[in-house]
């Protein structure tokens, strides 16, 4: 029922994508999506390309699906790891703050499939222009590292403008999302901070029960007087990091104080003074679960909503 353009290409049961999450979408997580249906993607982050290399081969003994790796183009990394992608045979590649104009030839010869992630229309256009296959648009709803336009304003205008498939990511972790996705012309979704409550990814389990228990306006900016706006859940680290933003601490501080609170979150569980980079949708996750019920929750989710649309359209039911 929902083959598309994205599933073609990837060669994967379900258009559902898995964000490249650094320090959280490791190969237990990939392999776990890949298994299920969807495509698992191993998030380079700032790790070095050996690193990488032994995610790739920790994974492959996992599944024989389809995976990613998500490389992020300001890392000091990034050369060397296109340069193991190509030599390990990664099929796929999702790119992040940055362009990978540079690197398009070098993939595309060893038959490495190109998505970079895109913020704005001018980028998704230019990328399309220089040869990438698909194209992740993603809304400000989404956690980590984000743009300004909301997913639902931004994914219909990309849909316009270019002619490759386009996933929609940014606020979404079910099977209303997913069908919402499809409508405004997106052919898959990609889903991050769904995806960090699964029982296969190794974050720490205070990481997940944050989001789990967060609430609709839990998820907040920070950051967006130094350029680099990142959405993160509200703690004691954040609000004393939006203070002094407010006043006027300079960037190389905040730069300083922001290193490692990552890691903090993920792998030792603070939950006050970590960064927990979670979405807007994280108000909707109530449960931790493994990723093939995620994945096929959502499936059935989206069937169901058709049925009631049809029964709707038919004039057998109202909505309400």
């Amino acid at each position: 029922m929902f083959h598309t353009r994205i599933t073609e290409l990837l060669n994967i049961k379900y258009p559902i994508l898995q964000g490249g999450m650094a320090r959280v979408a490791t190969y237990r997580l990939a392999a776990a999506v890949s298994e299920a249906g969807g495509l698992g993607i191993i998030g380079a982050g700032n790790a070095s390309g050996e690193v990488i290399r032994e995610e790739i081969r920790k994974l492959k003994k996992l599944t024989d699906k389809p995976f990613g790796v998500n490389i992020m183009m300001l890392s000091p990394y990034a050369e060397d790891i296109v340069g193991i992608i190509c030599s390990e045979g990664v099929p796929v590649v999702t790119t992040g703050a940055g362009s990978p104009g540079k690197y398009i030839e070098r993939l595309k010869k060893h038959n490495v499939k190109i998505i970079p992630v895109v913020p704005t229309v001018s980028l998704a256009k230019r990328l399309e222009r220089e040869g990438v296959d698909a194209l992740i648009v993603e809304g400000t709803e989404a956690g980590g590292h984000i743009g300004e336009l909301s997913t639902m304003a931004l994914v219909p205008q990309v849909v316009d403008e270019v002619k490759i498939p386009v996933i929609a990511a940014g606020g979404i972790a079910d099977g209303r999302g997913f069908l919402a996705a499809l409508s405004l012309g997106a052919e898959g979704i990609q889903m991050g901070t769904r995806f960090v409550c699964s029982t296969e990814c190794t974050a720490h389990q205070n990481y997940k029960g944050a989001i789990v228990k967060a609430k609709d306006r839990d998820a907040f900016v920070t950051g967006r007087s130094t350029g680099y706006p990142v959405r993160a859940l509200k703690n004691k680290f954040t609000r004393h990091f939006l203070g002094l933003e407010k006043k006027g601490v300079p960037f190389e501080e905040l730069e300083a104080l922001n290193a490692g609170r990552l890691r903090l979150a993920v792998e030792e569980g603070d939950v006050e003074q970590g960064l927990l980079m979670a979405g807007q949708i994280s108000g909707l996750i109530r449960d931790i679960k493994p990723c093939r019920e995620i994945i096929e929750g959502i499936i059935e989710e989206a069937k169901e909503n058709i049925k009631y649309l049809e029964a709707f359209l038919n004039g057998g039911k109202s909505i309400g």
